[in-house]
C-alpha cells in the first residue's frame, strides 16, 4: 500500500512539473507574434549589429547605406530575410525604422524621406559630436537628444534605443556571448515604446524604458550610462530604477 501511494505521489508530481515547463519556456523565448519589416538607415557598425540580431530573430530587414553595393555580402551571408537598397527603399521598406547615421544626416533623412518615414516608428541610435555636428551639436546639448531628433524627423514615433551601447556588445549578447545586454529606451509614445521594447528582447537584449524622450537625457553621451553596456539589474541601479 505504501509502495503504490508512493508511486502515486511520484505520478502526480512529474505531471505538474510537466504542466509548469511550458509555461516557463514560453515566458523565457518569448518573441514578436509575427515578423515585421524592418529598415536600417545607416548599415554601418551599429545599425549592422542591430539589423543582424533582428534577422537573426526572424524578422525582415533591409539594410542600407550611401553604397549599398557593399552590403551585399553581409546580406547574402544572413540569408534570404536580409536584403540590400538605399535609404530610401529602406524607409518605404520597413514598418519599423533604424537610424544609426552621422547625427547631421538625420536633417537631410527627416527632409528628403518624410513621406517615407511618416507615421512609422523610427528607433533613433544616432548621437551628435561636438566635433562632426556643430550647431546641430549645441541644439542637442541645450535641448536634449530625444527632442532635437524629433524635431530632425517630424511626423514620426521617435523611440530613442541602441544609441547607449556597443555594436560590440550587442552583437555578443544577441549570439548568447555575454550575460544579457540591458538597452536604455525612451518615447513620448507609449505604444511605440512597447514595440521597441520586444525588439529589443528579439535581439537578445533586455530592454530597460527611463520613460518619456524628455528621460533620454540620462543616457546621452557623456552620462555614466552612455556605454555602459551593462546587464538589465546593474542598469536599473544606475538609473535608480525598480526592478522590473
Amino acid at each position: 500500500m505504501k509502495i503504490f501511494r508512493r508511486a502515486a505521489l511520484l505520478a502526480i508530481a512529474a505531471v505538474a512539473a510537466l504542466a509548469v515547463l511550458p509555461a516557463f519556456s514560453a515566458t523565457a523565448q518569448a518573441s514578436s507574434p509575427q515578423p515585421m519589416r524592418i529598415g536600417v538607415i545607416g548599415a554601418g557598425s551599429l545599425g549592422g549589429s542591430v539589423g543582424r540580431a533582428l534577422v537573426k530573430a526572424g524578422h525582415e530587414v533591409m539594410f542600407s547605406s550611401r553604397n549599398p553595393d557593399q552590403l551585399q555580402a553581409m546580406a547574402k551571408a544572413l540569408g534570404p530575410k536580409a536584403s540590400v537598397g538605399t535609404p530610401k527603399e529602406a524607409a518605404a521598406f520597413g514598418e519599423i525604422i533604424v537610424t544609426a547615421l552621422p547625427y547631421s544626416a538625420l536633417q537631410s533623412i527627416g527632409r528628403d524621406l518624410q513621406p517615407e518615414l511618416r507615421g512609422k516608428i523610427v528607433i533613433d541610435a544616432s548621437n551628435p559630436t561636438r566635433w562632426a555636428d556643430g550647431e546641430l551639436y549645441q541644439q542637442a546639448m541645450r535641448d536634449g537628444v530625444g527632442a532635437t531628433s524629433a524635431r530632425l524627423l517630424p511626423g514620426t514615433r521617435l523611440v530613442r534605443g541602441f544609441s547607449a551601447v556597443n555594436a560590440t556588445a550587442i552583437a555578443a549578447s544577441s549570439e548568447g556571448r555575454r550575460t544579457t545586454l540591458a538597452v536604455p529606451i525612451a518615447s513620448d509614445d507609449q505604444a511605440a515604446l512597447q514595440v521597441v521594447a520586444q525588439l529589443v528582447r528579439d535581439a537578445k537584449c533586455a530592454p530597460v524604458i527611463t520613460g518619456d524622450l524628455a528621460s533620454s537625457r540620462v543616457f546621452e553621451d557623456g552620462t555614466p550610462i552612455d556605454e555602459a553596456d551593462t546587464d538589465e539589474a546593474s542598469l536599473r541601479r544606475l538609473l535608480k530604477l525598480p526592478r522590473s
